[in-house]
């Protein structure tokens, strides 16, 4: 077979660049520390690398709306917290006024104190975040969620949206919590029903604020207890307001004994005057500022007289039970708020797990190893170098230097 000078200069021209693109990818290789530098280096680690990476991507964009979730809600627990202390101090204020020492003069200085709490519960449901947002007012965050009227009640102004934010594929956390739901809608009474004097009551009588007896006998009815008295003998009515039908009639009445009506019981002291009444009503939803703003009239209530005395008794033991009420609704949503902090940290620890692991293996896949590099790398200097010295030789022949 000929081989003309020309073919023997292609030949190892070709074969020296061949050793030198091997000997400078292992030499990118190791500088770089890495194995695949281009797909071609490896199609399939390139196609899983990129794969992985993808993942790692999304594990790390899961990971920054934890944290975002994390600082929302733990806003909205410190606010929530600061909620109910503002309305425990309410409530030993409540229970200050019910101090028999006290004239009507000491429990307008409580009313006034009591005024100041419910500014402060305003300011504290009115909170920003860090981005200047209502944390209260549901989707639509830049409106203030609530304002007190001319009359000083206090209406929410916001929607009943709940943001939410995606942590986790296919799981959404809510970030914060509308007013409506966190601050408008608790149950007032005992949470089934609330017990209250009608006004106008004459007498002494003092209404408790009544257990539930049994849940499958409550029909849903609003009840009147209806007191009579003769000849110094005191009876009660018990009707059904929803109906307008009396349930009995003439029952004999004592100071403190418990009255069961429809799976409810309750209990009233004193002595009630003839015509006095106390209802029985399915427990309605109030908000937080209804009940401080009902603790401040009470609080304004003159007494000296029986019936003043009831009023204010009566007032005040609405006033506890409604607040009793207001500090669980707000410790509900605080530990709803509890419960996402828990699963975030949980989410987060997963996803610190998850990010090792696909670090791991693309390390495996991407990372050199320099032992077998460095190895690879010398035998191909001598490759290269062989390839040098010998293409030299070849090209050196001529028949002149054997003539």
């Amino acid at each position: 077979m000929r081989i003309s000078t020309a073919q023997i200069y292609d030949r190892g021209v070709d074969g020296i660049e061949r050793q030198q693109s091997t000997l400078s990818r292992t030499q990118m290789q190791i500088a770089s520390g890495k194995r695949i530098g281009t797909p071609s280096d490896d199609p399939v680690g390139a196609a899983q690398s990129v794969a992985l990476a993808q993942a790692k991507n999304r594990v790390a964009q899961y990971g920054a709306n934890i944290d975002t979730a994390k600082d929302a809600l733990a806003q909205n627990d410190s606010v929530l917290g600061q909620i109910g202390d503002v309305l425990q101090s309410v409530r030993t204020l409540a229970v200050t006024a019910g101090n028999p020492a006290l004239n009507d003069r000491d429990r307008a200085s409580l009313a006034a104190d009591a005024a100041g709490k419910l500014q402060e519960l305003l300011t504290l449901a009115n909170t920003r975040d860090g981005d200047g947002r209502y944390l209260f007012s549901g989707y639509a965050s830049d409106t203030q969620p609530f304002a007190a009227d001319a009359g000083g009640a206090i209406a929410y102004s916001g929607d009943q949206g709940q943001r939410t934010l995606e942590v986790a594929p296919g799981r959404s956390l809510p970030v914060a919590y509308n007013g409506s739901a966190a601050l408008m809608q608790v149950k007032s009474g005992n949470g089934s029903f609330a017990a209250a004097p009608v006004a106008g009551n004459a007498g002494s009588g003092v209404i408790s604020a009544g257990t539930v007896t049994n849940p499958a006998l409550l029909p849903g009815d609003s009840y009147q207890l209806k007191f009579n008295v003769v000849a110094g003998a005191t009876t009660y009515d018990v009707l059904d307001v929803t109906t307008g039908t009396t349930v009995s009639a003439g029952n004999a009445y004592s100071s403190g004994a418990a009255i069961d009506v429809a799976g409810m019981q309750v209990a009233v002291s004193g002595a009630p005057a003839a015509g006095d009444s106390f209802t029985l009503a399915p427990s309605s939803s109030q908000s937080v500022f209804q009940t401080v703003r009902d603790l401040i009239a009470t609080l304004g209530t003159v007494t000296g007289s029986m019936a003043g005395n009831a009023k204010l008794q009566n007032g005040l033991n609405g006033a506890l039970t409604n607040i009793d009420q207001a500090l669980d609704h707000v410790l509900a949503v605080r530990a709803d708020a509890g419960a996402g902090l828990h699963e975030l940290d949980t989410l987060s620890t997963g996803n610190a797990d998850r990010t090792l692991q696909y670090d791991q293996t693309l390390s495996r896949i991407n990372d050199l190893d320099y032992n077998q590099a460095l190895s690879d790398f010398a035998r191909q200097q001598v490759a290269l170098d062989a390839a040098q010295k010998s293409f030299a030789k070849v090209s050196g022949l001529s028949l002149f230097a054997y003539l």
